[in-house]
């Protein structure tokens, strides 16, 4: 029996992929191009779609646990649904599925409200599920490093709460160590939620000090108006995203996104090592600095 890992092909989903087959676990993946997959020898990649009933039961013949990563679409929450039910029909109870911290909160950003959805389905469907919360990306920052080093200005609107910032790499191990131990174990334990986070909680004043300190000279906080920001989003992303993205970053700004007491402890916990930190990615971002 092998794990469906659906997501497969972005920088989370690459990251599970190949942690589980470091540890030695069958893996599936599903994309819609299999020519462009480009992963490790030895991962089955099936075609398909997750509006597509056809490929996806395909796809879950031979599956006996599910790694599902929804990307933030318009039709987001029907893929969720249909995939669950397609996992059900396959036989398939266990699973890890990445949702998003406080989507319990933030109910009013439309992909923090669909994947609150999606918790509650997998409850209600009798999974043996891990969900897994992660906090803001660390990865994000690959988007807008040129603004930060040509403009000298960090632009994302994060506010003065604090955002503990994760690290893919961090997300994808504990999934993967997730997925296992959810495959070995027996079908009836419970549900449970992992929030994800970085050993650090910063603020954009605290993010841009870093840049300072590691590029050498000073970098600004943008500051914390949406909509400045929702019109840079707009110019490479449909409007209806950008306006979402805005609606997040004014939940960063008047919540934060702070980890709950023992949050990094147990983290550290599951991986055996202390989590990547934010300087430790920037600096690797401009490794001439």
């Amino acid at each position: 029996m092998t794990i469906l890992v659906i997501g497969a092909t972005g920088r989370v989903g690459r990251h599970v992929v190949d942690q589980l087959v470091k540890r030695g676990a069958p893996v599936r993946v599903l994309t819609r191009d299999p020519s462009k997959a480009g992963f490790p020898a030895g991962v089955e990649v099936a075609r398909g779609d997750l509006l597509d009933i056809d490929s996806l039961r395909a796809a879950f013949t031979g599956v006996d646990t599910l790694f599902l990563l929804n990307a933030v679409t318009g039709d987001e929450f029907t893929q969720a649904i249909i995939t669950l039910n397609i996992a059900r029909e396959a036989g398939v109870r266990r699973l890890v599925y990445l949702s998003v911290i406080h989507a319990d909160r933030f109910v009013n950003v439309p992909h923090f409200a669909v994947k609150l959805g999606a918790e509650r389905m997998i409850e209600q469907m009798g999974f043996s599920a891990t969900i897994l919360r992660p906090s803001y990306f660390i990865d994000n920052e690959l988007m807008i490093k040129d603004v930060i080093v040509h403009h000298g200005v960090y632009p994302m609107p994060i506010g003065g709460k604090g955002v503990a910032m994760v690290d893919a790499r961090d997300i994808a191990e504990v999934a993967a160590i997730e997925l296992i131990r959810r495959r070995q174990g027996p079908v009836d334990v419970p549900v449970e939620t992992i929030n994800l986070v970085g050993p650090d909680t910063l603020t954009g004043a605290d993010v841009a000090a870093i840049w300072s300190d590691i590029l050498g000279r000073p970098i600004a906080y943008g500051g914390d108006g949406p909509s400045g920001f929702e019109r840079t989003m707009a110019g490479f992303m449909p409007t209806w995203m950008a306006y979402e993205m805005r609606l997040m970053a004014e939940r960063y700004v008047s919540d934060g996104m702070i980890p709950e007491a023992g949050d990094v402890e147990r983290l550290t916990g599951i991986l055996g090592r202390p989590l990547h930190s934010y300087r430790d990615f920037a600096r690797g971002l401009v490794p001439s600095a």
